[in-house]
């Protein structure tokens, strides 16, 4: 099981959407679940997930850095195709 940081609820982890922080700086989608970052953080397939985690700026918290712009468009985009 794994927390949602959006939503803050539990779900199986083949249920969630890993996000990681790369060497660059980056918070990016890593669809495999494997892919090597220095954090990792957890999101329900769901916009209204996503959203949450950027509105609340959860994202930031977990992973200790400021989110670009960018990055936050990138996830929102993906996560649109959900719900």
């Amino acid at each position: 099981m794994r927390t949602c940081i959006g939503t803050r609820t539990q779900h199986p982890k083949r249920d969630m959407i890993r996000l990681i922080r790369t060497e660059d700086g980056h918070i990016v989608i890593d669809l495999t679940g494997k892919r090597s970052g220095s954090r990792g953080a957890y999101l329900s397939k769901s916009r209204v997930a996503a959203e949450q985690a950027i509105k609340h700026k959860r994202l930031e918290a977990e992973f200790g850095q400021p989110v670009s712009k960018e990055d936050e468009e990138a996830i929102l985009a993906f996560f649109s195709q959900f719900d």
